[in-house]
C-alpha cells in the first residue's frame, strides 16, 4: 500500500500555510497510524502513514469538535485537508496541548490523573446516536467476541490445556451474570491508553486526550479496556463522581473485556517490537491480570476472580 510522502518539501509547504518556517518543524514520537510533527510551539501536524489510515483521520476531524462541545479535554482541530490541492498528502493540524504522554512517565503515577480520565470519559459517554450530531464517519461496533468460542478454540489448538479451558469457561459464566443484556450505545474514544493521555509531569494533571481514530458507537465499558487493570479502580471512581451514579457491575463488565482481549492476544502471539502500546507484547494483558489479582485488589474486584 502506498505510503504518503512526508518529504522536507511537503512539511515546509504545510508549515508555511500555518505561519511556521521549515526550521520549526520537529518530529514527535509516531503512532501506529500517523506520523506526528510539531509546527513551531503551538501546533501539531498529523499525517497518516498510508491510505489505510486516512478514514481514521477523517473520523477524527468529525469527532473532535463534538467531543470538545461535550466538555472533553482534547486539542482543537485547526485544519483538516484531504483535498490534495496544495500538497500530495492528507493532513490534520491541531492546537498543541502542553504535556507529555503518560506512557513516557516513570511510574508510579498518582490516582489523581486516572480519576480525571474517568471524569472525561463520563462526559464523552453522554453522547449517544440520539443526542450527538450526525457523525457519518463513526462506525457502530460490529459485534463483541464470544469468549466461550474463543476459549474452546484455544483449547482445541493446544494454546491452553483442557482444565484451564474449563476454569476460564466458568469464569466467563460467572461474569456474564453481571453483564447488561442490552448495553447502551455511546460514543467511545476506542483507544484510551497511556500514550494517548497527555499530562503535566509536574502536577500529574490531565491536559488532554488525543488520537480519536478508533472512535465508534459502542458499549461504554470498552473505554476502560486499553488501560492497565491496575489503573481502572481510580478511573471508575472518577467516572462515578462525574455521573453521580453508582453504575453497579461495571467492574465485571470491564474485566470481561480485559480477559477476552487477553485471550485474543494469546491466539495471536506475534511480538510487535517498537510499538509503544503496553498491550503490544503478547503476554502483557495476561500478566497484567495476574499482577492485578495477585496484589489483593479492593472490593468488588476481589470477588470477581
Amino acid at each position: 500500500m502506498r505510503e504518503y510522502e512526508t518529504s522536507d518539501e511537503t512539511l515546509a509547504v504545510i508549515a508555511g500555510r500555518h505561519g511556521t518556517s521549515a526550521e520549526q518543524v520537529r518530529p514527535l514520537p509516531p503512532g501506529v497510524a500517523n506520523r506526528v510533527f510539531l509546527l513551531g510551539d503551538d501546533l501539531v501536524l498529523r499525517i497518516p502513514r498510508t491510505e489505510r489510515f486516512l478514514p481514521d483521520l477523517v473520523k477524527e476531524a468529525e469527532v473532535i469538535p463534538v467531543a470538545l462541545d461535550a466538555g472533553v479535554r482534547t486539542p482543537e482541530v485547526v485544519a483538516f485537508d484531504d483535498s490534495f490541492s496544495v500538497v500530495d498528502v492528507p493532513y490534520m493540524v491541531l492546537a498543541r496541548t502542553r504535556g507529555v504522554d503518560l506512557a513516557s512517565l516513570e511510574p508510579p503515577t498518582t490516582d489523581l490523573v486516572f480519576r480525571q480520565v474517568g471524569r472525561e470519559l463520563a462526559k464523552l459517554h453522554r453522547l449517544s446516536p440520539a443526542t450527538a450530531p450526525a457523525l457519518p464517519a463513526v462506525p457502530v461496533e460490529d459485534g463483541a467476541a464470544d469468549p466461550w468460542t474463543l476459549t474452546n478454540r484455544l483449547s482445541k489448538e493446544g494454546w491452553i490445556d483442557a482444565a484451564t479451558a474449563r476454569w476460564l469457561t466458568g469464569w466467563f459464566d460467572r461474569l456474564s451474570a453481571h453483564l447488561p443484556t442490552d448495553p447502551p450505545l455511546v460514543l467511545v474514544h476506542g483507544d484510551i491508553a497511556p500514550q494517548n493521555l497527555l499530562v503535566s509531569p509536574r502536577t500529574a494533571q490531565l491536559k488532554g486526550i488525543v488520537d480519536w481514530g478508533d472512535a465508534q458507537w459502542d458499549d461504554p465499558a470498552v473505554d476502560f479496556a486499553k488501560m492497565p487493570l491496575t489503573d481502572i479502580p481510580a478511573m471508575l471512581d472518577g467516572y462515578r463522581q462525574e455521573t453521580g451514579q453508582d453504575t453497579p457491575a461495571w467492574e465485571a463488565r470491564v474485566l470481561w473485556f480485559h480477559l477476552t482481549w487477553a485471550l485474543g492476544r494469546l491466539a495471536d502471539p506475534v511480538p510487535r517490537p517498537g510499538e509503544r502500546h503496553w498491550t503490544a507484547p503478547p503476554a502483557s494483558r495476561l500478566l497484567g491480570l495476574l499482577r492485578f489479582f495477585a496484589a489483593s485488589p479492593p472490593a468488588p474486584w476481589d470477588d470477581l476472580a
